[in-house]
């Protein structure tokens, strides 16, 4: 009798981990069916796109465009294969609510949009002046389907047109994700903001910049960043490549790149490239006056000179390039700085988070009018760049 009760317990424990186990997904849906979105962008819709807008939806309506994977890039024709298709279709559509839009994308295609691939987010500069990073990105931060790894950027011109492209077989919104990759290779690229970091960006009350991207003709380029008012978080303006360059250098972020100068005594180009980059910050605080400095430490290769192969590559000549690529440097910092203090009023380079951590009474009193103080704080700048490769040429 004791036998037959454990052989029973084990037919029971074997049907109970056969159907946990080896029943499949049945809440599974066939990957032909998903709509997989691996970019969005966000623009204002167009005058044509509103004339069907009644007084209970908001004047200032949006255009959001997915990208989705396409499943069947080759198609039958006649029983042929068709190939030279996009492996992705956008989908775009009208509405004052995001979570309105999508649903309403689920009435006219057959694959509703399937979101956690999402991998890029473009918004476009017009719609960023007129309603916030907030408004726009509310229901991407709510939506549990969306991954904060999705990077975000902003769009000089039209948003959708970043996910597009004349080649067939390349995916706009990978394109995005790789080209952010390459940080490594040039001082003009920002570093990559996916929306975990974003959302505490936008709730820091203070102002930061997000990589502009510009589209013409299928082509894109990563160029200069656009700059974005820590209180509203919509966009004020952009920094160009130059300044942005300039940021860079200021905080220390790059990775590498290169800095091309001129030789005063030869007026030929010179190339620096960036193996290690460094900044600090150090602050003099006398009563409510506020001085800061920045110090910049940089080594690196002198890849590229056309300077007559015939001068001497000594130690003369090689503080004497250093200090023209330390002018260089400064320049592109004193550039940012004027555009940033005079033009757009704000800090976008952390020296209100220096105060905070180092002066935090200080920061106390000041930071509700911290961007129109920091407008006329006096801050100065010492570069110091060292050579340590000259790659095959010879040193005497």
């Amino acid at each position: 009798m004791q036998k037959y009760k454990i052989m029973r317990g084990v037919r029971r424990f074997i049907i109970f981990f056969s159907i946990l186990f080896m029943s499949g997904c049945w809440s599974s849906v066939e990957v032909e069916e998903r709509g997989f979105g691996v970019g969005v962008a966000f623009d204002i819709a167009e005058a044509s796109e509103n004339k069907e807008s009644t007084d209970s939806l908001k004047k200032d309506l949006l255009t959001v465009t997915y990208q989705l994977i396409n499943p069947n890039p080759t198609s039958q024709d006649n029983g042929e294969a068709v190939s030279g298709r996009k492996p992705y279709n956008n989908i775009s559509q009208t509405g004052d609510s995001i979570h309105q839009i999508v649903r309403e994308l689920a009435r006219e295609n057959e694959h509703p949009v399937f979101m956690p691939h999402l991998k890029v987010l473009v918004v476009s500069e017009e719609i960023l002046k007129t309603l916030s990073l907030d408004e726009i990105l509310d229901f991407h931060f709510r939506d549990n389907e969306v991954r904060l790894s999705t990077l975000a950027f902003v769009s000089s011109g039209k948003a959708y047109e970043t996910l597009r492209t004349n080649q067939n077989d390349t995916f706009p919104a990978f394109r995005l994700l790789d080209i952010s990759g390459n940080e490594y290779r040039t001082t003009k690229l920002l570093t990559p903001v996916p929306l975990a970091k974003l959302i505490g960006k936008m709730h820091s009350g203070s102002s930061f910049l997000l990589q502009n991207v510009v589209s013409s003709n299928g082509e894109v380029k990563f160029s200069g960043a656009a700059v974005i008012d820590g209180k509203t978080n919509k966009c004020l303006g952009f920094l160009n490549e130059e300044e942005l360059e300039g940021y860079t250098w200021f905080t220390g972020e790059g990775e590498g790149g290169v800095i091309r100068t001129l030789d005063k005594e030869t007026d030929q180009i010179v190339i620096f490239e960036v193996d290690e980059m460094e900044s600090s910050i150090t602050s003099t605080i006398d009563g409510a006056q506020i001085a800061f400095d920045v110090s910049i430490k940089s080594e690196g290769m002198l890849s590229e000179s056309w300077i007559d192969s015939e001068e001497a590559i000594d130690n003369e000549f090689i503080k004497r390039i250093e200090k023209e690529i330390e002018e260089t440097v400064a320049q592109l910092v004193t550039g940012v700085l004027e555009k940033t203090q005079q033009e757009y009023e704000v800090d976008v380079m952390g020296f209100g988070e220096h105060l905070r951590i180092n002066h935090p009474k200080v920061w106390e009193e000041m930071k509700d009018d911290w961007d129109q103080t920091f407008s006329d704080v006096p801050i100065t700048s010492n570069v110091t760049v060292k050579i340590v490769d000259y790659g095959s040429r010879i040193v005497k």
